[in-house]
């Protein structure tokens, strides 16, 4: 792993000493806590088909490996948002120069799970929505909130989310996620796809990263799949 990736290598640092060190318990909670929240009152209608949606919430690979788990999702990849195709290359997103966020890439069947239903999942669990341009010990804007929004009707359930929840204060601090316009994503490098399943005693994943698997699954039991939907064996 790259070593200029400062936050997610002082992470791995810190947890590997503190495991170490016989300190268990920092390997049971996550750097964000999972938040219980209602479920959207405006969601979208019935469609068929897939649908595709991209999340921006800190390192992708937290937020590819909770997507992967949740049932109706058909792929998650994990990539880059919000910038130019010219520099979606890890070490140049990671100067937080480019205007891309690292994002993943959700394709689901909207008959098993509705997209209101993936944002109550990001906003829960995958990630803290009221950390403005960072996440957990990640910094930059490259690690912003976002949705990036390509179809008036996610754009309509989001926004309205969003407000739903501010007015609701289930969280402690405003919901900062942009709901902004998509203009491309593109997929990260093979050696970030999967990195949750593949990886799952790298410190960083054991810290930040495998403690939302578990509470996607004891807050969202239904919507849970046992069975990650993997990048690199759909390939295969």
């Amino acid at each position: 792993m790259p070593i200029s990736t400062s936050g997610k290598f002082l992470a791995a640092l810190f947890a590997t000493a503190a495991l170490s060190l016989g300190l268990g318990s920092v390997a049971t909670k996550a750097a964000e806590d999972a938040v219980v929240i209602p479920a959207p009152a405006i969601d979208e209608a019935g469609k068929s088909g897939t649908e595709t949606a991209v999340f921006a919430g800190g390192c992708f690979w937290g937020v590819q490996g909770v997507f992967q788990h949740v049932k109706g999702v058909k792929s998650a990849i994990s990539g880059y948002a919000g910038g130019e195709a010219a520099t979606a290359q890890y070490e140049t997103v990671s100067s937080g120069t480019t205007g891309h966020a690292e994002s993943v890439k959700v394709t689901f069947d909207p008959r098993q799970v509705s997209y209101g239903k993936l944002l109550q999942v990001f906003f829960s669990v995958a990630h803290n929505p009221t950390q403005l341009n960072f996440q957990g010990p990640d910094e930059g804007t490259q690690y912003r909130s976002a949705l990036f929004i390509s179809d008036p009707e996610q754009r309509k359930v989001a926004k309205a989310y969003i407000a739903q929840l501010d007015k609701a204060h289930v969280f402690k601090q405003p919901i900062v996620t942009k709901v902004t316009d998509y203009t491309g994503f593109y997929p990260a490098e093979q050696y970030h796809q999967d990195f949750l399943t593949l990886n799952p005693t790298y410190p960083y994943i054991v810290y930040n990263d495998l403690p939302k698997i578990e509470n996607l699954k004891q807050i969202f039991p239904a919507d849970y799949s046992k069975d990650p939907v993997l990048v690199l064996k759909a390939k295969g």
